[in-house]
């Protein structure tokens, strides 16, 4: 490697909105984010899943089914 280029990697430390904070190295000394592992709906179990068969139901309702043409 080319001495005097590359950036100083240092510690660092994780803040997220919710209060956990994390250590890690990073070219920046630290950061905050709005959501982490700890508070992310996806890894707590508390993901709300979305029921698209009704919004299928809505579009076809509205706009109808073509009707397949027939090959001759």
């Amino acid at each position: 490697m080319k001495t005097g280029i590359h950036p100083e990697y240092s510690p660092a430390k994780i803040t997220c909105a919710c209060g956990a904070s994390h250590e890690t190295y990073s070219t920046a000394s630290s950061y905050t984010v709005d959501v982490c592992s700890q508070c992310h709906p996806f890894f707590t179990g508390k993901q709300k899943l979305l029921d698209t068969a009704g919004r299928v139901d809505r579009f076809r309702k509205k706009y109808g089914e073509r009707k397949k043409r027939a090959k001759a």
